[in-house]
């Protein structure tokens, strides 16, 4: 998962009072989207494939374009603001980490953007993912649900991060950019940038949270293998890691002190740029290709979802699944539940506060709008290392907001012991962060068992947890505790978030 942008003030630049005016007004004129217009969606019968690995979604094809839901929200989200003037951030803010294109695509309002060929053509390799349907687990909960997974752990990197890696990689290549830094929790996002710079040859450093630095050595090697340079978070290497350092030399890490660690980098060196995966806008678009896939999958079998269920950290993978089913169900075609599922021990949806605070530890990222628990918040270690995030996507937070959605915390003992029924049935074994889903999607179809509806759930596996079986071991030992959520440590955290009036 990951955070956001922004670092250094222009003096120039005078901040603009209305970012839906006069700010979002320069940007379109700055930066002017091509897009062509996409013929809406029917949900029909149309024709029925099978939703099985293997021929069964050859017939529906990678999405050309991603899909941007701010365009059919009510009601528009905040804008961010600059972590010094609490003025709306300006474009010119934002270029010391990103590329135009990029920045273009954090804050447009229109609907559809075109998917480079050069992207599409990387898509090939694993795109479209499977839409599955889990009867062996419908058997072992003896539900009249019918459980539909959308399969992301078929990329290259085992999971949905290369959905926006690829994109990430290839415009800053178009711009001349030679190296880009990111953070990483589990090691899924950070394995998937390092696999897209393989491919378009950038040189790629990423800092990894301690905590899985030490536990998943294979998602390092992982990283190693495709060409990055891997530190562990906090470091030594950057002036924000060696204060975190002093202040706790055993640090675990966090994913708002490894976005510091990389920011502060790409900041310090022109010929860098900062990538990341998860949070922002244009990564939750890029995303998009996951439920725009999904809505023609299920179309094509005649089903249409009750219940859609993904896990949170940060909020890409949920986003990009349930967003596209968003826009359907505000042209009111059809009426799905949305529900979020995010750790116990982490829970910035259920537990944290809704207010603008820094996307990383250290305060060096733009303000954002957006559920979130204080950004020095360090969460106990959890084995879902890509949950463990203070905040979440201020677009997820604003449609929750909004009504448009529902959260959930579990503990991962709970998750785990999902994760184990879906493996001996299914035969797939989750990464930590979707048996938050599996779980969630479990406790659904029991519930229908008791109310005998024959509810459609769709639910999120973004991927594997091949590199994750030390989690399983510490499960299957009877050595997995349930960690704590301190009230009094929230509480230290969020008395911390700078006082902004919007």
């Amino acid at each position: 998962m990951i955070a956001p942008c922004v670092l250094p003030v222009h003096p120039s630049s005078t901040p603009s009072p209305c970012f839906h005016s006069k700010v979002g007004k320069q940007w379109s004129q700055r930066f002017a989207l091509s897009v062509r217009p996409m013929q809406p969606k029917r949900f029909s019968g149309a024709c029925r494939v099978r939703s099985t690995l293997g021929d069964s979604d050859k017939s529906i094809g990678i999405p050309r374009q991603w899909y941007n839901v701010i365009a059919d929200l009510p009601i528009k989200p905040p804008p961010p603001l600059h972590p010094q003037t609490f003025e709306p951030i300006k474009p010119d803010d934002l270029s010391p980490l990103f590329p135009d294109e990029l920045i273009r695509q954090e804050i447009t309002s229109d609907r559809f953007i075109d998917i480079p060929d050069e992207v599409l053509d990387v898509y090939k390799l694993w795109r479209p993912t499977p839409l599955i349907r889990a009867k062996r687990l419908e058997k072992l909960l003896d539900t009249p649900a019918r459980i539909y997974y959308k399969y992301e752990g078929v990329s290259p990197a085992g999971s949905h991060k290369p959905n926006s890696a690829v994109p990430q990689a290839w415009y800053n290549l178009q711009e001349g950019v030679k190296n880009v830094v990111t953070e990483t929790g589990a090691g899924q996002w950070g394995s998937a940038l390092a696999f897209a710079c393989s491919i378009f040859g950038l040189g790629c450093e990423v800092w990894q949270v301690r905590a899985s630095y030490d536990s998943k050595p294979y998602r390092r090697l992982m990283m190693q293998t495709w060409g990055a340079k891997v530190h562990p978070s906090p470091s030594m290497i950057t002036e924000a890691g060696q204060r975190m350092l002093q202040a706790d030399p055993s640090s675990p890490g966090s994913l708002g002190i490894a976005i510091s660690e990389a920011v502060e980098v790409a900041a310090k060196n022109d010929d860098t740029k900062y990538c990341l995966g998860s949070v922002l806008n244009h990564v939750l678009l890029h995303q998009s290709v996951i439920g725009e896939e999904c809505i023609k999958q299920m179309e094509a079998i005649d089903e249409t979802p009750d219940v859609i269920i993904g896990c949170t950290g940060g909020g890409s993978n949920f986003a990009g699944l349930s967003f596209p089913f968003l826009r359907e169900k505000l042209k009111k075609k059809i009426n799905p539940v949305i529900r979020a599922v995010e750790p116990s021990a982490c829970p910035s949806l259920t537990k944290g506060v809704y207010t603008y605070d820094y996307g990383d530890t250290a305060g060096m990222t733009p303000l954002m709008k957006m559920h979130t628990l204080g950004h020095d918040f360090v969460p106990d270690p959890i084995h879902a290392g890509g949950l463990r995030y203070h905040g979440m996507a201020p677009l997820i937070s604003h449609v929750f907001d909004l009504g448009l959605m529902e959260a959930i915390a579990l503990p991962q003992t709970e998750c785990f012991q999902g994760a184990i029924q879906f493996a001996r049935t299914e035969g797939l074994i989750p990464a930590p962060e979707p048996t938050h889903a599996i779980a969630a999607t479990i406790r659904e179809a029991i519930r229908c068992r008791e109310t005998g509806e024959a509810k459609v759930i769709l639910t999120a596996m973004c991927g594997h947890g091949h590199f994750d079986l030390p989690a399983y071991e510490k499960y299957l030992q009877g050595n997995m505790v349930d960690l704590s959520f301190s009230e009094d440590k929230v509480k230290a955290s969020l008395a911390k978030i700078p006082q902004v009036i919007p």
